[in-house]
């Protein structure tokens, strides 16, 4: 009995840690946002070389930098996911309104939740498929907006919408396989971090004009995304996505974009709308729907 207890309580403990990167990520829209006109691939490069940066310093001071040893396959997999996303997410904010973006990316619990379901001991359900389907009804209606939605096609908002979709497929997609990757330690994560602000600035030289950040608050941004939502979140979800529930991260995912889109309007990065207001229900009425097992289950006595 004691010995089940406490692989709850561990169980218990990681979900809550995971909990943190949500509220972690609920910034990244407005530190995006804040952080100027600095291109993408440069931009990733800052955020994860401070990030992973001082990951290596931790793991030196405490004797720990062999966990980095890992197979290939585990490197690809965890510089693919992190670069791919914020990439996607980048670019996304920089080419559409930072508001109907940062929805529009947060479709990426909704996922969680529906490819959760093909783990083992797992299986979709009719209210997984409503739940994505209420989600997705609110991202299109933001999309569309007041002005419908062929003006919301022209010029490069549709290039952000696009990248804002790719961002939802990369993030949901690394987060379900990570479970797949329990004996990969989350000291890992510093490694991953490191190659990617490395690809990052070597596709800035090629690809990018090079604009830094103009003022302290653009910089100040930068380093707020490096130590958090692009830095310390990735570690404390991985321990989530690994030991803890799932679910109840995806469903307690669900609360980010409607904290990040309030905080992006506070900050004067887009307005409250009628349609802001149905994507937010809508995406959120949707994720309790999908998530409703884990919601509303009877605790064991």
């Amino acid at each position: 009995m004691a010995a089940a207890e406490s692989v709850v309580d561990q169980r218990l403990r990681a979900t809550l840690i995971g909990l943190s990167a949500v509220l972690m990520w609920a910034t990244l829209g407005l530190f995006g946002a804040g952080s100027g006109a600095v291109p993408p691939f440069l931009l990733n490069a800052l955020c994860f070389g401070l990030s992973g940066g001082l990951a290596l310093i931790y793991l030196i001071a405490r004797g720990r930098l062999h966990l980095l040893r890992q197979p290939w396959r585990v490197w690809a997999f965890g510089t693919i996911g992190l670069f791919g996303f914020h990439f996607f997410y980048f670019t996304a904010i920089r080419n559409a309104p930072p508001v109907d973006a940062n929805l529009i990316n947060y479709t990426w619990p909704l996922l969680i939740v529906v490819f959760s379901a093909f783990l083992p001991g797992e299986r979709l359900r009719a209210h997984h498929v409503v739940g994505t389907v209420l989600g997705l009804a609110g991202a299109a209606v933001l999309i569309a907006g007041a002005g419908g939605l062929s003006v919301s096609l022209e010029g490069t908002a549709l290039l952000g919408y696009g990248a804002a979709v790719a961002s939802s497929l990369f993030w949901s997609t690394y987060s379900v396989v990570s479970r797949r990757l329990g004996n990969v330690p989350t000291e890992a994560v510093a490694g991953f971090c490191l190659v990617t602000s490395l690809l990052s600035a070597l596709c800035h030289m090629g690809l990018e004009q090079t604009v830094w950040p103009a003022s302290l608050v653009e910089w100040g941004s930068v380093a707020a995304l490096g130590l958090f939502p692009v830095g310390l979140a990735f570690f404390t979800w991985d321990i989530g996505v690994k030991r803890g529930d799932i679910q109840v991260l995806g469903a307690a995912a669900y609360s980010a974009p409607l904290l990040s889109t309030l905080l992006l309007i506070a900050f004067g990065f887009g307005a409250f709308t009628a349609a802001v207001a149905f994507a937010c229900l809508a995406i959120t009425l949707g994720a309790v729907i999908a998530a409703k097992d884990m919601i509303f289950r009877k605790r064991r006595i």
